[in-house]
């Protein structure tokens, strides 16, 4: 096997998309965290592991000792988002359950991330979250985990909420936390963003298009151009969104759906899409509009045609709603990696 130029951990790893980036960028994963079955499947078959790979991979975060974890060079961590996001919070509020750090099972995972941290002293991690952490619980949330990261474990620490818009066409606002053992003068300033952003039309099926061997023929047909008829909205749905759209326009508030066209962009793709797909609808004249399918979620998010969907629609659409933007990751590893394999740094704070 060839050594890369870095290693790294890939925690709360989803379907890989943090580490299709850094891969990118020639770093080399020694292991995997990731406890939803269905979608380990999807991982698993995008990144089988090599002969004789060294490669780890592991379930619950909680359950694997910080002493066990291979040595990397950077951890990664999309840890939940889902006890801090605007949603997430006014669902567990709705449900009368506790949210951000009082979540008793995914507000506590960032503490896995400090205890690996702690144990490994990686020359590098990043995190990344959905932008509403900053503001969770009036700062505080964000305050422990800036404290815990640069008083505690004794890290530089850089944060910066980037928009996937600048990469796909698609609103997608993700606070990105980026930490270094050692001062090295990384400046998110420098991060280097596309002149021109692409609008839907660039993700959407077409007549024509390159035949994408592993999806057969299941999202449209290539021929026609023709999407397959189920992710067409049926009457009875399309006219339940519009009443519900025109209540809550009459209410004063923006609930709704949201339509898309050639030349525009959509909204954020989320984990709920499968339900009825209501926050990104495509236009079809003549016709009711109709949900992306999973290949279009999946290169609304960047992860290229390659990528394989071994799982269901449902699980596909709940695990890139889960995702990141791939290319805007890939633009900050491409920031990192020089500072990564600098070893003249300018001091090392001890924690």
């Amino acid at each position: 096997m060839t050594r890369n130029d870095f290693t790294f951990v890939d925690l709360f790893a989803g379907i890989g998309g943090i580490r299709q980036a850094f891969e990118g960028v020639d770093g080399q994963c020694v292991m995997t965290s990731e406890w939803d079955s269905y979608a380990r499947r999807t991982y698993e078959t995008n990144f089988p592991l090599d002969e004789g790979s060294d490669h780890v991979f592991n379930g619950d975060i909680t359950q694997v000792h910080a002493a066990e974890v291979p040595d990397h060079d950077v951890l990664l961590g999309g840890f939940p988002c889902q006890p801090f996001s605007i949603a997430g919070v006014s669902k567990k509020n709705a449900l009368g359950r506790a949210h951000g750090f009082a979540d008793p099972t995914q507000g506590t995972l960032f503490f896995d991330i400090k205890r690996i941290i702690e144990e490994k002293r990686p020359k590098a991690f990043l995190l990344e979250n959905v932008k509403n952490l900053k503001s969770h619980d009036k700062g505080r949330t964000f305050e422990v985990i800036r404290r815990t990261l640069e008083d505690d474990l004794g890290y530089y620490v850089h944060t910066r909420v980037i928009n996937g818009i600048k990469w796909t066409p698609q609103n997608r606002e993700r606070i990105i936390i980026v930490g270094f053992r050692e001062s090295n003068g990384f400046e998110f300033d420098d991060l280097l963003i596309p002149k021109a952003a692409p609008k839907v039309e660039a993700i959407l099926h077409r007549k024509g298009e390159p035949v994408v061997p592993h999806d057969e023929g299941r999202f449209f047909n290539p021929v026609t151009g023709d999407v397959d008829p189920r992710y067409t909205l049926t009457p009875r749905l399309w006219v339940y969104l519009q009443n519900y759209a025109a209540k809550h326009r009459a209410a004063g508030n923006g609930f709704g759906f949201g339509l898309v066209r050639p030349g525009m962009t959509t909204r954020t793709l989320s984990a709920r899409y499968y339900k009825d797909g209501s926050e990104i609808l495509v236009e079809q004249p003549g016709n009711n509009p109709r949900r992306l399918t999973p290949r279009e979620c999946a290169r609304l998010m960047g992860f290229p045609d390659s990528f394989v969907i071994p799982v269901s629609d449902t699980r596909a659409y709940k695990q890139f709603g889960n995702s990141v933007v791939v290319p805007a990751i890939r633009s900050v590893a491409d920031l990192m990696r020089p500072h990564l394999l600098d070893t003249n740094s300018n001091s090392t704070r001890v924690a």
